[in-house]
């Protein structure tokens, strides 16, 4: 009797750990999911835009937001920055080179819960041939059940990235160093 209780007991434990977990695929057909940058334009203003093309998928786990892991493929051909011409400018060599460096790419390598629905998700870019490490700064937006009978997950977040860093040699003044991303990504549970 007591090692089947205790049997009992052991399957449930693993069962609800792992119902906690999740996969899930960002829902960029539905445009709920956006990547979108700014940069200070000879730091007179701010230039955006935004990534057109992008797709992902990720595994969440609310209990235990270490155990969560993440993949995001941009295709940076689809920089918009409302202007024809400057995103002409922005896919040749003075920056992305998106006739050879077409993809980036984020898999994530580590989750910390920080409380509060605070997250800081840390791995690795792969932009204009080059892989570094970065941290992004995330929020958990919110999750349920949706109208389609579907379940979703949403989440924001934030990083800053050198263009050194990453090869592109473009210099535009000490203002213009960096690019700043903002990550919005809601995802459909599968």
């Amino acid at each position: 009797m007591k090692k089947t209780f205790i049997s009992t007991l052991l399957a449930t434990s693993l069962l609800s750990i792992f119902a906690n977990a999740a996969d899930y695929i960002v829902d960029n057909k539905g445009a709920h999911a956006s990547i979108n940058f700014k940069i200070k334009h000879l730091d007179y203003s701010w230039l955006t835009g935004r990534f057109d093309q992008f797709n992902g998928k990720f595994n969440y786990d609310a209990v235990d937001a270490s155990a969560s892991k993440i993949e995001i493929n941009v295709d940076t051909t689809s920089i918009n920055s409302n202007h024809a011409e400057r995103d002409k400018h922005l896919k040749s060599g003075d920056f992305l080179e998106a006739d050879k460096f077409a993809t980036a790419k984020f898999v994530s390598n580590s989750v910390t819960d920080k409380g509060n629905n605070q997250l800081e998700i840390k791995g690795l870019l792969t932009l204009h041939g080059v892989s570094k490490d970065i941290v992004i700064d995330a929020e958990k937006v919110g999750e349920g059940k949706d109208p389609w009978g579907g379940y979703r997950v949403g989440f924001s977040g934030t990083t800053t990235l050198g263009l050194k860093d990453f090869g592109i040699k473009m210099d535009l003044g000490p203002a213009s160093a960096h690019v700043q991303m903002e990550l919005y990504i809601e995802g459909i549970r599968q």
